[in-house]
């Protein structure tokens, strides 16, 4: 928390500067708290719905730390792990392998094709420090371009389909929507299943073992921070040059965190499909990183700073826009459609507003550090 003195020595809170630093989660609430009421819908059913979004999201969003801990700001470029899930989804749902077993083979599939995305992906951003949110923005849209071209002209001639029903009607490519009956749930609902009993609390559904996965991530991030690699990250995080000079391999630490960052983007896509229970192949995937990347600037995080705790309430708030908007638009509005264009908005407005202030931010401690340093002098 901003503290600041006040003219007889004593401690207080600086109200402008927390505001300011926080005004991303502040205008959320605001907002959520404006549009519940106009939505109508009970608490538990929203408190249900953001349980469930909490499950079925936030390994995404986790996904984004480790870069923002090397310094190189949000990973625009998480799409490359949700092309890999969504290629490894394809594939087991063509061997008819369901169940928790079909998305642990999917995991292992997805592993080495995010690595070597992953890997190339940090490749390319080291020829371009300085800028590597709008690089791999960029990147995104055309690994976008090559992942339709594998789905929609190798699977079948190249990559061998057995399960007709995949394709669209000329006999190869992948239709543009698949069914993932064999999967859906079988993360939300595996401890349900091995207990014999639903697990529910307060009559709402809890998604136990996709928690738990979020909760172990959680710790593992907590964990790799304190150890040896987890403390170099953090150092060509604050300052390269510092720690090219101490001996540590600027590039391959931050080559390696892009491939930690998009193999964990390639699992939450597989948790975020599993979930809904259906794929669209051609869709849905390239907005990922700017719904993660909202998600976290949402819940009071910059470009150069974030923490769990950013994760789990930006992905809450952010989500909570998302459930209560559709129906608050209609009664205000009239029309249901108008929320799929505030949800356009909204999480291009976050991510606007949030780098905004960061610029300003850094602007501004840079203000202060230069007026301080002609005082001392």
């Amino acid at each position: 928390m901003t503290v600041n003195k006040s003219k007889d020595g004593s401690k207080g809170i600086n109200w402008k500067m927390l505001v300011g630093t926080n005004i991303v989660p502040i205008l959320f609430i605001v907002l959520s708290a404006v549009a519940i009421p106009i939505a109508g819908y009970s608490g538990t059913y929203i408190v249900r719905e953001i349980v469930t979004r909490l499950g079925r999201n936030t390994f995404l969003v986790l996904a984004l730390l480790i870069p923002v801990m090397a310094g190189m700001g949000i990973n625009f470029g998480l799409a490359l792990g949700a092309y890999a899930g969504q290629i490894s989804m394809i594939l087991i749902t063509d061997w008819k392998i369901g169940g928790p077993a079909g998305m642990f083979l999917a995991m292992l599939i997805s592993t080495p094709i995010s690595i070597l995305l992953g890997g190339f992906a940090g490749f390319l951003l080291n020829r371009a420090k300085g800028r590597e949110m709008i690089t791999s923005y960029i990147l995104g849209f055309f690994m976008l371009g090559i992942y339709q071209a594998v789905v929609l002209f190798a699977m079948g001639p190249v990559i061998p389909i057995s399960d007709p029903s995949l394709f669209i009607s000329r006999g190869f490519g992948i239709r543009s929507s698949i069914e993932l009956g064999g999967v859906r749930g079988s993360f939300d609902r595996l401890l349900d299943n091995i207990l014999g009993v639903s697990i529910q609390i307060a009559g709402i559904q809890i998604p136990v073992f996709s928690l738990l996965l979020i909760a172990v991530l959680c710790l593992l991030i907590i964990w790799f921070r304190k150890t040896k690699f987890g403390q170099e990250i953090r150092a060509v995080g604050q300052d390269m040059g510092v720690s090219a000079t101490a001996g540590i391999n600027v590039d391959r630490t931050r080559i390696i965190s892009m491939i930690i960052s998009t193999v964990l983007a390639g699992y939450g896509q597989l948790i975020y499909l599993q979930n809904i229970g259906t794929m669209s192949v051609y869709s849905g995937a390239d907005t990922v990183a700017l719904f993660a990347a909202a998600a976290l600037l949402v819940g009071g995080a910059t470009v150069n700073k974030a923490g769990i705790p950013s994760v789990i309430l930006g992905t809450a708030l952010f989500h909570m826009l998302f459930i209560v908007m559709p129906a608050a638009s209609n009664r205000a509005f009239g029309s249901a459609v108008m929320s799929e264009y505030f949800r356009s908005i909204i999480s291009y407005s976050a991510v606007t507003l949030a780098l905004i202030l960061n610029a300003w931010n850094r602007h501004k401690d840079k203000e202060r550090a230069r007026f301080g340093n002609r005082a001392n002098n």
